[in-house]
């Protein structure tokens, strides 16, 4: 083989197993990814509102056109600094299902982040809820992981139902068999009892 026919087939090989997260190994691709609801920075949103109001307070005192735009510039600039942090962890917070694993990536802040897998042949069961007035309307809800090294309870997930839909097919398509059908609702209720996930910045 030639040094340039080397060199090709080396860059050929490099795009096929471009890694999309810094823990992929070289022989599983991604299938599924998925994260939270964007609900869960409501609490930052409030406060980067807020935070704008705030900036409002100046023109109150002295109402010139100059101080309003000014102190409402001032506001939108905290509320924006206010709300970063929340929308980081959330946007950069996911959960990837591969061919070989599920990895919860938690980001928190700035400066923390912890990353947690399980092979997919741990999975033994998987349910979701949809439970009370703003889950159902907004679209979010819980997916629940029995698997054999315990419970993992997702809060918060955006689509609960298509999100189960897809993982069990990705269970299915590896050759993994659950132990039995997704709970409906009901029965969830009545006999599960869930062990939540480590709790994320809200």
């Amino acid at each position: 083989m030639s040094g340039a026919t080397k060199v090709e087939a080396e860059q050929e090989h490099t795009r096929e197993h471009h890694k999309s997260f810094d823990s992929q190994f070289d022989d599983e691709d991604v299938l599924y990814v998925f994260r939270k609801h964007a609900v869960v920075m409501r609490r930052a949103l409030i406060y980067s509102m807020l935070a704008l109001l705030l900036g409002t307070i100046p023109s109150l005192i002295k109402p010139e056109f100059s101080v309003f735009f000014g102190g409402l510039a001032a506001g939108a600039l905290l509320g924006v600094i206010v709300f970063m942090p929340s929308w980081i962890s959330w946007y950069y917070s996911v959960f990837i299902v591969t061919t070989q694993r599920l990895v919860q990536v938690t980001q928190k802040g700035l400066f923390h982040r912890s990353v947690v897998d399980m092979g997919l042949n741990q999975i033994q069961m998987v349910n979701y809820q949809i439970s009370g007035l703003e889950e159902t309307l907004f679209g979010f809800g819980t997916i629940m992981m029995q698997t054999f090294v315990g419970d993992l309870v997702i809060h918060d997930v955006h689509n609960p139902a298509k999100t189960q839909k897809r993982i069990l097919e990705i269970l299915r398509d590896q050759g993994v068999v659950t132990q039995n059908h997704p709970l409906q609702e009901e029965e969830m209720n009545q006999d599960q009892e869930l062990i939540p996930e480590e709790d994320e910045a809200a």
